[in-house]
């Protein structure tokens, strides 16, 4: 179907950016933006990105949580010019 459709300019340039970056037509870029936008069950089934869960290799004692705290230490006994505790 063919339409006539006015757009707000910083919506036009948006989508002429995207459609430019993705290396699609203006239309192609438009029909998919209204179908992400109209059907959310839709644009949940395309994820942009899969995280894929792996082991951080810490060593048995090693608390990820308390890393920053370490660092902290680190910089404060520096700065005082004093060995770290």
């Amino acid at each position: 179907m063919q339409t006539t459709l006015t757009l707000d300019d910083d919506l036009a340039e948006a989508l002429k950016e995207r459609a430019r970056r993705a290396d699609q037509s203006f239309n192609q870029v438009v029909n998919d933006t209204l179908r992400r936008g109209l059907s959310p069950a839709l644009a949940e089934a395309e994820p942009g990105y899969v995280v894929r869960p792996h082991r951080s290799g810490f060593k048995p004692g090693v608390d990820p949580l308390r890393l920053n705290q370490i660092n902290d230490s680190l910089e404060a006994a520096d700065f005082a010019g004093s060995p770290p505790q």
